[in-house]
């Protein structure tokens, strides 16, 4: 049986699309606690029944009642082990009775490198799950396993509600401690769609704090309902620029009541009206936050923005593989190591290829081979390359993948200098009988060298596109003071600012 969501869905546009489609923040656990299900077992007559039985009843009862007004369902995985193997049972009875649109999160703050791999498999292959909680002390480790899924997800726990934690997660000092810290490695480990946060608190400060290091992530809270009166300002702190990013859990004692169904509707709409307000609080005071970038900037600006302070653009005399001596050197291969960042690439080279036609992605080695891989399974097309030089031994081949002769390829590199590699990669292709119409590049050099290069395209029939110019990259870094009139002079045109 597939338990899993729709086929080709993953679970950030899940996530999204139930928000969007139940208008609601809300995500419902579902803990079968025995001390909270004796009264409402008594309450319908069930207060003979095993406490399994009980607890499929109240399962499908408060699923029934919340599926209408919430955007994913949270079953805390440690309720249904301790229940031994019926419990297991139980929890895929969950599978089965959440709507297939809404996401399932399984909360089980694994944090056992030993059985990592084999936990993933139970969750993502035979529960059908599409996310887990993690807890990240153990590293990055943790989240790979999980992170081999596509369309899955990890939740990171970063900090806790329970006062006694409070010694470890805010040590060693409030100006820089553990839980901040914690916010600011796993964000290294995934993309935004990969990987949200779990926060335990009913602090505004807190959360204010963690949504200033996670302005993009998915924050889910826990804990909340201590204070009750707060939650206007726990929305406000845990909002991103946009007013969504945030997801608050059902209280426990609500799930008891006699009238869920009317509760949680009411809760919607008024966390729905807390949120309206705040958005237009935000537009009346033109205000915006330090990580929302102004209305009039392209979302590219902040990627440049990110590329530069990385280290990916480079100042002073460097000789290029085609023995062109630049003024500056772009060295894309930064990125691989920041996951986030490099996601952010590869959409956007996405966004260049949204409008071509191609059956096999071919990478020119080597530099371009690992944006090539990703744009692979971003885009779910094949992958192939020409070799830069045949081995004399094994299967000699001259193109690595599979292919059949016809197959239309669009040719991936990072910055166009003479065409040469390019020319040369493409010449492979063509002789194993591949087709070429279109070469993607990330930078156009924008220069004598790269308008004689794509002269030597067009001649030889292939068209060329490129994300972004070395004229928009020095514009916004100097708009932005990354750059000094003189450095920003030796890269623009004519070696004038306008």
């Amino acid at each position: 049986m597939n338990r899993g969501r729709p086929p080709g869905m993953g679970f950030f546009i899940q996530l999204t699309d139930a928000i969007a489609a139940r208008q609601s923040l809300l995500v419902t656990g579902l803990d079968p606690n025995p001390e909270m299900l004796q009264s409402w077992a008594a309450r319908r007559g069930l207060a003979g029944r095993s406490f399994l039985s009980q607890a499929r009843h109240w399962i499908k009862a408060v699923i029934e009642a919340t599926a209408p007004h919430v955007c994913a369902y949270k079953p805390s995985l440690g309720f249904y082990q301790a229940l031994g193997p019926v419990g297991l049972e139980l929890l895929l009875e969950v599978r089965d009775l959440v709507p297939r649109e809404l996401p399932l999160i399984i909360d089980a703050k694994h944090g056992d490198l030993n059985s990592s791999s084999a936990l993933a498999q139970y969750l993502f292959k035979e529960l059908g799950a599409d996310a887990v909680t993690l807890s990240p002390l153990a590293g990055q480790d943790i989240a790979a396993p999980f992170l081999l899924y596509p369309g899955k997800a990890v939740v990171m726990t970063c900090h806790s509600s329970n006062q006694a934690a409070r010694v470890i997660q805010h040590f060693p000092s409030e100006q820089d401690p553990l839980y901040v810290r914690i916010v600011r490695e796993t964000q290294l480990w995934a993309t935004p769609e990969q990987l949200l946060l779990e926060v335990g608190t009913s602090d505004p400060q807190v959360l204010a704090r963690v949504r200033a290091e996670a302005p993009e992530r998915f924050l889910i809270l826990r804990s909340l309902w201590g204070e009750e009166e707060r939650l206007d300002a726990m929305l406000q702190a845990g909002f991103t620029a946009a007013g969504d990013g945030l997801l608050l859990p059902l209280p426990q004692n609500l799930l008891v009541e006699d009238d869920i169904a009317e509760r949680a509707a009411a809760l919607r709409r008024q966390i729905s009206d807390s949120r309206e307000a705040w958005l237009a609080q935000q537009q009346l005071e033109g205000s915006c936050a330090l990580w929302q970038a102004p209305p009039d900037r392209d979302p590219m600006d902040q990627l440049i923005l990110d590329l530069f302070d990385i280290g990916c653009l480079l100042f002073g005399e460097y000789v290029q593989a085609s023995g062109a001596v630049f003024n500056y050197y772009v060295d894309l291969r930064q990125i691989i190591s920041d996951p986030n960042l490099f996601h952010r690439v590869l959409q956007a080279y996405a966004g260049a290829m949204a409008e071509l036609a191609f059956d096999r992605i071919a990478g020119i080695p080597y530099g371009s081979l690992p944006t090539a891989t990703g744009l692979s399974l971003l885009l779910h097309k094949p992958l192939i390359y020409p070799r830069k030089e045949v081995k004399a031994h094994g299967a000699r081949r001259l193109i690595e993948g599979d292919f059949e002769e016809g197959d239309l390829v669009v040719v991936v590199d990072d910055i166009l200098i003479t065409g040469g590699s390019v020319l040369e990669g493409i010449a492979k292709l063509e002789s194993s009988g591949l087709a070429v119409q279109d070469v993607v590049v990330f930078i156009d050099h924008g220069g004598d060298h790269d308008r004689h290069a794509r002269e030597r395209l067009a001649a030889a029939g292939y068209r060329c596109h490129a994300v972004l110019d070395i004229g928009r990259i020095t514009a916004v870094l100097h708009r932005a003071g990354r750059l000094s009139d003189a450095q920003a002079a030796t890269l623009l045109p004519g070696g004038t600012l306008g």
